[in-house]
């Protein structure tokens, strides 16, 4: 038999969900060359771990104390108990920074679902936060908001206002994330590779939505070298391997997004109801958008490279494709 000689490496053709729930997916990519599954998991592990977008507490005030050293009166933990209790607590925000007060009187044990104001939801409502006695009391103010990665206390002591006590925050929505790599037949190769990975958030963000951005996110990093060295089947942002038929997230409503008021009322305003109208705008088209100022347009653009979709990069097939779904979707509304 001759030998097959190569010229060009095997293209992966399979993207599947193999589990999908609110805080867990399993995705599995295939089939890889046989050395190449390496090389792709590893950066995307990466990139979903240091650069998908959550929310954290940045800040704290309680009424009666100073610093993390002091204690409140009636209150069973100290100030720096009650901060490591705060930090556990996962929320859920709309838009890019909310800040609340709360205030209770004793006997009470306080919890996650307690610390809700407009605009916030709790995801971890059942984590303890602060015991209180009969005579205790207990008013705190917080401020939590949206950001990437870790960041430290001392890089907020400067933005937080006078009289809060800034917080180590942990933005990243990622509890999780792991894969494997499997071997598999093609033709007569049994060495071709699969890689499965697993996926679980604190419950703030879809599992689906987290692997979507992160994808979008490699493109986006990689994009200099297809501009810079002229390569003309670079594959282009709108092209990220969305999962579901990749446009259900795109069928959802623009409300469902997280954005804020001013940013949601803009658009509703003009029609723009479900996030795939949104989507199908050029960024010059979304600008003109009455009343939308910059600071709405920068939201909104980043939400939608959060959900893997940029402004202005939907090709021609996927464009299509979304007319048609948002059109059979009005149709039976």
């Amino acid at each position: 038999m001759m030998k097959k000689i190569k010229t060009a490496p095997y293209v992966p053709t399979e993207f599947s969900v193999a589990k999908s729930e609110s805080d867990r997916a399993v995705f599995e990519i295939y089939p890889f060359e046989p050395g190449y599954a390496i090389t792709f998991a590893h950066p995307i592990k990466r990139l979903i771990l240091s650069s998908t977008v959550g929310c954290a507490p940045v800040a704290i005030k309680i009424e009666g104390a100073v610093h993390e050293f002091d204690s409140v009166r009636g209150v069973v933990e100290d100030v720096a108990r009650l901060v490591v209790n705060l930090k556990n607590i996962r929320f859920k925000i709309a838009g890019e920074r909310v800040e609340f007060g709360v205030s209770f009187k004793g006997p009470k044990e306080v919890k996650g679902a307690d610390l809700v104001s407009d605009g916030v939801e709790v995801v971890t409502p059942d984590v303890h936060f602060a015991s209180i006695n009969e005579d205790g009391e207990l008013k705190l103010s917080v401020i939590i908001e949206r950001g990437m990665g870790y960041v430290p206390s001392e890089d907020l002591r400067d933005i937080v206002p006078e009289g809060y006590l800034p917080l180590d925050a942990i933005f990243g929505p990622v509890k999780k994330i792991n894969y494997k790599i499997d071997k598999m037949l093609v033709e007569d190769n049994p060495n071709f590779e699969k890689i499965v990975f697993e996926l679980a958030t604190y419950g703030q963000i879809d599992p689906k939505e987290v692997f979507n951005a992160g994808i979008a996110t490699m493109f986006k990093q990689m994009e200099v070298f297809s501009t810079a060295l002229g390569i003309k089947n670079a594959l282009p942002l709108g092209k990220s391997p969305i999962v579901d038929d990749g446009l259900k997230a795109l069928l959802t409503k623009v409300e469902d997004l997280g954005l804020s008021a001013r940013s949601n009322h803009c658009l509703a305003k003009s029609e723009l109801i479900y996030l795939g109208e949104v989507a199908l705008l050029s960024e010059n088209e979304l600008a003109k958008v009455k009343n939308l100022g910059k600071k709405s347009l920068d939201e909104i653009k980043e939400r939608f490279e959060q959900l893997g979709y940029p402004i202005g990069t939907l090709d021609d097939d996927i464009s299509a494709r979304l007319r048609d779904k948002l059109t059979e979707l009005k149709a039976e509304s």
